[in-house]
Formats: structure tokens, sequence, C-alpha cells
């Protein structure tokens, strides 16, 4: 195998070139997986969510996370089968790459990134929010608590990809514990009325009690429908050091799903029958005011406290996780600098962990502004989603008999809802917040430049994801022939 290098022409790779840059395999079973899958997205039922209520009312959010869950179940059928057919920790690069050609691939791992380095540096802020308000250890929100997160937990990633998702697991269960807790309590009181108790904005077009906001603001609810959803997607990242990824990473995706739709339906009516709408449509812990309102906490309410910590410290351990596997993957194949993708003694990415920390946690303790960062990661995501979900299609049009372990149900059907409502939610992102979006812009195009500019010329054919792209290059030259 071969390093393109800037002339067009090649030179050999130092031997042990993956050899440094190889990650613990087998390390994850479907129960892991399944974990990662729900850890990556828990923290968005525990807060976030409700300020789409602010934007569509009850009606509107309900319709808008119907159409991103939708969007998600499309997504995750077409990734199951894209990981089955190419299970490295490229994920989305990887796929976009053998679709969509080099462009295609770095276009959609630098999104992916965005996401999952920016998500992880507002998680930090809310956890420090939540130490605050808790009175943990007398400690204030700042960048003690943020630096204290990042160091603590890349560190157990460091330890190992084994260790740090049994920890995530366990983590996640208490999370999902604690929201099934939630709702029932919360149901006891539950309320038909509250739902559509937000003032009805006359001069919206459409407007009703259901739909204060009237038919627009059910398009800038989007965003918010997505939090009880966001992150499922980078499952796939873990392929990798998955055991069997082609059997375990459909059913991971598939049974992630059904547990982010379940805590998703639960934790939006039991919170907004319980106090209503306008009681928790802006609030920082909406589960929290849903069980106490302006009342004194309760042994449920604090319980619940407590455990939306723990869904913030899944999320954002796991997200850490995601954002570390496609910066290797991007580095190993040359989009990135080749150093990032170095492995330590106990395979793990050690580089690829440190530095997206450091600046997570420089943007964190720069800024305090958690909401503005997700908003850019909820950016990228939709980015990301709709290239994926185009990767699928283009596969399938232009390569009908390549070897699918796991077939999409409904096919290109699937990942064309998938797309279409991955750009709808993309122009809804500018509805909520347009410098954020300008941001996430900027930041593409200072990549766009590099790759442009320099590592285009230097992509390493002997990586996997470049290796699987190549040969589709092989194939179709020897049909012509």
């Amino acid at each position: 195998m071969t390093l393109e290098d800037t002339t067009g022409g090649t030179t050999p790779p130092k031997d042990d070139y993956l050899e440094r840059r190889a990650l613990r395999r087998g390390s994850a079973g479907w129960l892991l997986l399944t974990g990662l899958g729900v850890a990556y997205v828990v923290s968005g039922d525990f807060s976030g969510w409700n300020i789409g209520l602010s934007k569509g009312g009850f009606g509107g959010l309900a319709i808008a996370t119907v159409l991103m869950g939708a969007m998600y179940a499309c997504l995750v059928f077409a990734l199951a089968e894209l990981s089955a057919i190419l299970p490295t920790a490229g994920g989305g690069y990887g796929f976009a790459r053998r679709a969509l050609g080099t462009w295609g691939g770095f276009l959609t791992g630098t999104a992916i990134l965005i996401e999952y380095i920016l998500a992880p540096a507002a998680i930090s802020i809310f956890i420090g929010d939540y130490v605050e308000s808790l009175g943990l250890f007398g400690l204030e929100s700042g960048w003690p608590v943020y630096l204290v997160c990042f160091a603590l937990f890349i560190g157990i990633h460091l330890w190992g990809v084994g260790e740090a998702l049994r920890f995530s697991l366990i983590v996640t269960a208490i999370a999902v514990t604690a929201l099934v807790v939630f709702a029932l309590g919360a149901l006891t009181d539950f309320h038909v009325d509250g739902l559509d108790d937000i003032p009805v904005d006359g001069e919206a077009f459409g407007s009703n009690s259901w739909l204060p906001f009237g038919l627009l603001g059910i398009w800038a609810a989007f965003p918010f429908g997505m939090w009880f959803f966001l992150g499922v997607e980078g499952v796939p990242l873990a392929a990798e050091e998955a055991k069997d990824p082609v059997r375990s990473m459909p059913k991971a995706l598939a049974i992630s799903m059904g547990i982010l739709v379940l805590l998703a339906v639960m934790t939006f009516f039991a919170a907004t029958g319980a106090r209503g709408s306008a009681a928790v449509q802006e609030a920082g812990n909406p589960l929290v005011v849903a069980l106490q309102g302006e009342g004194d906490p309760t042994a449920l309410s604090r319980f619940v406290n407590y455990a939306g910590l723990a869904g913030l410290v899944a999320s954002f351990f796991s997200l850490i996780y995601a954002g570390s596997r496609q910066l290797f993957a991007l580095s190993r194949a040359g989009y990135l600098p080749r150093f990032l993708s170095l492995t330590s003694r106990r395979k793990s990415p050690y580089l690829g962990l440190l530095i997206p920390g450091a600046i997570g946690f420089a943007l964190a303790a720069g800024t305090g502004d958690g909401a503005r960062m997700l908003n850019i990661a909820v950016f990228g995501a939709t980015i990301s989603y709709a290239l994926m979900a185009l990767s699928h299609i283009v596969l399938r049009r232009r390569e009908p008999g390549l070897h699918r372990p796991y077939r999409t149900p409904g096919g290109i059907v699937t990942s064309s809802v998938a797309f279409v409502l991955a750009l709808s939610a993309l122009v809804a992102t500018f509805l909520v917040d347009r410098t954020a979006a300008f941001m996430a812009l900027g930041v593409y195009a200072i990549a766009l430049a590099y790759f442009a500019f320099y590592s285009r010329h230097h992509l390493v054919a002997s990586a996997p994801e470049e290796e699987f792209a190549a040969l589709a290059a092989a194939e179709a030259e020897l049909e012509r022939g």
C-alpha cells in the first residue's frame, strides 16, 4: 500500500504505520453498543427539549418530535446497513468516502467532528450548573468544574475502551431508571388541560391552543425535537472495536432507537401534563419543575435532580468517545494531521482524546454559553445526516450487487425520507440561532480550505476506509474495461 504525496506520486508508508494506529478489537458486544447509543442521547431527556415548547407549543413540538424521530429511525436503518458493509472506526466518513468520494468523506467527517467536539463542551457547562444547583461540595459552576470533567472522563477513556463503555453503561442505566421513576411519579398528577396552556399568538398563521405559534412553530421546534435522539447515529463509530460488528451493530442501533422513542414519549407527556407546558417551557431543569413546581423539593424531585447529573455525565462521556474515534479515522487516513491517530499501549487514540478535550475545555471556560455551542453542534449534525443518508442512496443505486449482510427495510425510500427531513432540520437551525449556524459555517470553511490546499494531496491509501473506496474504483474500472 502507498501514501499519496503532493505531486500525485506515491511514497511507501512505514511498515508499522497501521500497527501504531490500532484500536482494541472485540471490546464491545451488542449490550455495550446499545448502552452507548442511549448514553449519547439520554441527557437530552433531562433538559433542552422543553425549549421547543416556547417555539412551537405542545402541538408544534409534538409534531416536530414525531418528524425528527422518523428521521432518526430512517437514518439508523440506513446506517445499520452501511456499518455492516464497512465496520470501521470511520463511521459516517467511511460511508460517504465510498459513495461520494474524498470531498464527500471529508465534508461528512468534519460535520460529525463539529457535533462531537462542541456538544461535550456544552454539556460540561450544564454539569457545572447542576453541581452548583445541587450544592455539591460547595462548588460553583466555572472552569475548575469543567476541567475536572474533562480530565476525569478522558482519563477513563485512556484506560481502555472496554472499561470506558462499561462505565458508560452503568451511568446510563442510572439515568434511564430515573426517567422511568420520574414518569411514574409525574403521571399521577397528569392533567390534559395543562398541555395546551401556552398563550396563543393570534398573528401567527394557523395558530390555535395546540399550535400557539402557528404552523411555522412546528419547523422552529425541529432542533429541539432532535434532542430526544441527537447522537444515536454515533454507534457505528465503535464498529472497529465491536464483537462481530456485522451482527451486533444493526441490533444495537435498532434497540437503542426503540429505547429512546419510549423515553421520549414518557418524558414529554409526563413533564408537560404534570405541571403544564407554560411552566416547563424555559426551565433549566424541567423534570424537577414538573414534579415540585414552586413548592419545596420532595424526595422524588431530589432523586431525579441527582440522576439528571448522571444523565449529563453519560452523554458527556460517550460523546468524547465518539469524537475521538471520528478524529482517529480522519487522521489515520490523512484527512487531518496523521499524528492525531497514534494509539497508546492500551490501544486508545490518546491525542484524539486529549486535543479535542483541550478544545472543548477552552470553549466551555472561555464562553460559558452552552446553548450556543449545542446549536452549533446541531448544525453540524444535520449536515452529516443528510450526507450519510445520501451515501446510502448512492451506494444502493450505483452498487446494487455489493454484499449487504443487513439490508435497510424500505431501501432507498427509507434513506430518502431521512435525507429530506435532515435538510429541513438544517434550514430550521437558522430559525433558532442564525449566529450559531453562521459560526458553524465559518469553522467548516476553514476545514475545507485545509483539505483543499493540503490534506487531499496526502491521503493514506492503506487506511481501511480508503482501501474500501479504492476497491470500488478498481471494480468499476474492470467493468468499463
